[in-house]
Protein backbone atom coordinates (compact mmCIF):
# COMPACT_ATOMS: atom_id res chain seq x y z
CA UNK A 1 0.00 0.00 0.00
CA UNK A 2 1.09 3.30 -1.02
CA UNK A 3 0.26 7.33 -0.68
CA UNK A 4 -1.93 7.58 -3.79
CA UNK A 5 -3.04 11.12 -3.42
CA UNK A 6 -4.52 13.93 -1.10
CA UNK A 7 -8.05 14.78 -2.27
CA UNK A 8 -9.30 18.06 -0.68
CA UNK A 9 -13.60 18.62 -0.77
CA UNK A 10 -13.95 21.92 -1.97
CA UNK A 11 -17.27 24.13 -2.34
CA UNK A 12 -16.11 26.80 -4.75
CA UNK A 13 -13.56 25.56 -7.22
CA UNK A 14 -12.53 28.61 -8.51
CA UNK A 15 -10.99 30.00 -5.10
CA UNK A 16 -9.76 26.85 -4.26
CA UNK A 17 -7.65 26.74 -7.09
CA UNK A 18 -6.35 30.16 -6.70
CA UNK A 19 -5.56 29.34 -3.24
CA UNK A 20 -4.22 26.00 -3.73
CA UNK A 21 -2.28 27.39 -6.97
CA UNK A 22 -0.71 29.72 -4.49
CA UNK A 23 0.20 27.53 -2.08
CA UNK A 24 1.71 25.47 -4.07
CA UNK A 25 2.74 27.67 -6.65
CA UNK A 26 2.49 25.46 -9.60
CA UNK A 27 0.01 25.20 -12.32
CA UNK A 28 -2.91 22.18 -11.91
CA UNK A 29 -1.78 19.64 -14.39
CA UNK A 30 -5.56 18.96 -15.06
CA UNK A 31 -8.00 21.39 -15.15
CA UNK A 32 -11.68 20.05 -14.99
CA UNK A 33 -15.21 21.18 -13.93
CA UNK A 34 -15.23 17.62 -11.43
CA UNK A 35 -11.02 17.61 -10.63
CA UNK A 36 -8.60 19.55 -10.64
CA UNK A 37 -5.28 18.01 -9.79
CA UNK A 38 -1.43 19.54 -8.76
CA UNK A 39 1.86 17.08 -8.83
CA UNK A 40 3.73 18.55 -5.92
CA UNK A 41 6.96 16.99 -4.72
CA UNK A 42 5.66 13.90 -6.72
CA UNK A 43 2.69 13.38 -5.08
CA UNK A 44 -1.08 13.79 -6.33
CA UNK A 45 -2.94 16.81 -4.58
CA UNK A 46 -6.77 16.81 -5.88
CA UNK A 47 -9.49 19.37 -5.61
CA UNK A 48 -12.70 17.46 -5.65
CA UNK A 49 -16.41 19.14 -5.81
CA UNK A 50 -18.38 16.70 -5.42
CA UNK A 51 -16.20 15.25 -2.30
CA UNK A 52 -18.79 16.11 0.38
CA UNK A 53 -21.14 13.72 -1.65
CA UNK A 54 -18.34 10.89 -1.27
CA UNK A 55 -18.11 10.88 2.45
CA UNK A 56 -15.36 13.22 2.84
CA UNK A 57 -15.12 15.09 5.63
CA UNK A 58 -11.88 16.86 5.10
CA UNK A 59 -8.46 16.25 3.40
CA UNK A 60 -8.43 12.57 2.59
CA UNK A 61 -5.85 10.30 1.55
CA UNK A 62 -5.68 7.63 -1.00
CA UNK A 63 -4.40 4.53 -0.49
CA UNK A 64 -2.73 3.18 -3.47
CA UNK A 65 -4.57 -0.88 -3.16
CA UNK A 66 -4.13 -3.93 -4.90
CA UNK A 67 -7.33 -5.47 -4.44
CA UNK A 68 -9.94 -2.46 -3.85
CA UNK A 69 -12.86 -4.60 -2.30
CA UNK A 70 -10.78 -6.82 -0.41
CA UNK A 71 -8.91 -3.82 1.49
CA UNK A 72 -12.58 -2.14 1.75
CA UNK A 73 -13.79 -5.12 3.79
CA UNK A 74 -11.05 -5.68 5.84
CA UNK A 75 -11.17 -2.12 7.01
CA UNK A 76 -15.15 -2.24 7.60
CA UNK A 77 -14.29 -5.69 9.20
CA UNK A 78 -12.43 -3.40 11.57
CA UNK A 79 -14.55 -1.01 12.73
CA UNK A 80 -14.27 1.64 9.56
CA UNK A 81 -18.06 2.60 7.96
CA UNK A 82 -18.08 2.65 4.70
CA UNK A 83 -19.33 5.83 3.12
CA UNK A 84 -18.72 5.32 -0.24
CA UNK A 85 -18.33 1.99 -1.87
CA UNK A 86 -15.71 0.78 -4.46
CA UNK A 87 -16.76 1.89 -8.05
CA UNK A 88 -16.06 4.12 -10.79
CA UNK A 89 -16.00 7.70 -10.18
CA UNK A 90 -15.48 8.25 -14.25
CA UNK A 91 -12.46 7.55 -16.53
CA UNK A 92 -11.71 4.30 -15.01
CA UNK A 93 -11.06 5.38 -11.69
CA UNK A 94 -11.76 2.89 -8.95
CA UNK A 95 -12.31 4.09 -5.36
CA UNK A 96 -13.56 4.14 -2.05
CA UNK A 97 -14.32 6.42 1.02
CA UNK A 98 -14.45 5.29 4.70
CA UNK A 99 -14.59 6.47 7.99
CA UNK A 100 -12.60 5.66 10.55
CA UNK A 101 -13.54 7.41 14.07
CA UNK A 102 -14.62 10.69 12.17
CA UNK A 103 -11.50 10.98 9.73
CA UNK A 104 -12.03 9.92 5.99
CA UNK A 105 -9.87 7.42 4.13
CA UNK A 106 -9.99 6.69 0.25
CA UNK A 107 -9.00 3.50 -0.97
CA UNK A 108 -8.11 3.84 -4.61
CA UNK A 109 -6.79 0.59 -7.01
CA UNK A 110 -3.13 0.92 -7.45
CA UNK A 111 -3.87 1.19 -11.48
CA UNK A 112 -5.40 4.51 -11.12
CA UNK A 113 -3.13 6.45 -8.52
Amino acid sequence: MTLANINFPVTDLEAAKKAFGALFGVEPHTDTPYYVGYNVGGLEIALNPGGSRMGMTGATPFWGVDDLEAATEQLAAAGASVTMPPGDVGGGTRLSVLNIDGNSVGLIANNQG
